[in-house]
């Protein structure tokens, strides 16, 4: 069947358009067409390694210094505004930060405490608990993740086939978040909300603690390190490919071969 040059090129178009509209948010093509956005990690594979359980009074001290941090915003804003000096780029993360998202971070640092640091909260509650729009509570996490007071990790899931019936294999599901302490903001802080630096002797052990790791690191096989270093089904797999490596390596050392282009 012969096409004329439009009908052709109308099809090319219609072709380019079809798998635009296959593409996920992150601009790659995905396989099963299904919407997971840039960065995600599918879920339960990660979480025992991102999570961490607060110390006692630790989120109360993290939302004291975002509230500090919220004054401190506005005192430089106050700064920028009167054209009094130019903002560092710290700064400039720094007045990013509004009520909303100190009120976002309450809450997150709640559900942090309550439930020993495993905090994944979708948008919906975290706009119901703080009385917030959608697009607030978005701005609110982005601010705190550019302050440094926010890890952010997105994650996928897999469908299940009944579940699926036909569509993508794969669905955007909440994001999970770690509280931090923004070390690049603490000398923008009030003096009393900065940590005490730790003794010399706690410096001297954790230097030789850290040595002694890496002594033992060094001296472990592939398929140990792996094991040791990473864990979940990423662990496992990575085991077995260095059981793989370790066995290529014994079988090298066993029956060396001779090189076939002496130097």
């Amino acid at each position: 069947m012969k096409y004329t040059l439009g009908e052709a090129a109308a099809m090319a178009l219609a072709q380019t358009t079809r798998a635009r509209s296959a593409r996920g948010r992150s601009g790659a093509p995905h396989r099963t067409g299904a919407p997971v956005r840039r960065g995600s990690i599918e879920a339960g594979t990660f979480e025992e390694a991102f999570f961490a359980v607060p110390g006692k009074g630790e989120t109360d001290r993290l939302l004291r210094m975002a509230r500090a941090a919220l004054d401190a915003a506005r005192q430089l804003r106050q700064v920028e505004r009167s054209g009094a000096r130019a903002l560092t780029a710290a700064e400039r993360r720094l007045t990013v930060l509004t009520a909303g998202a100190v009120r976002v971070y309450e809450e997150i640092c709640t559900l942090a405490r309550l439930n020993r640091g495993q905090v994944f909260p979708s948008y919906d509650h975290l706009a119901r608990a703080t009385a917030l729009g959608r697009a607030t509570v978005a701005r609110a996490l982005r601010a705190l993740e550019a302050a440094g007071f926010l890890v952010r990790q997105r994650r996928f899931r897999r469908v299940e086939a009944g579940e699926a019936d036909g569509g993508p294999r794969y669905k955007q599901t909440s994001n999970v978040y770690r509280p931090t302490l923004p070390g690049q903001l603490l000398a923008l802080l009030p003096r009393w909300l900065c940590p005490a630096p730790p003794p010399a002797d706690t410096l001297h052990h954790r230097a030789e603690d850290a040595r002694q790791v890496a002594t033992m690191r060094a001296g472990l096989s592939c398929r140990e390190l792996a094991e040791t270093m990473v864990g979940g089904a990423l662990g496992r797999v990575l085991a077995r490919i260095g059981a793989r490596i370790d066995a290529t390596s014994c079988e090298s050392h066993d029956d060396p071969q001779p090189l076939s282009h002496p130097f």
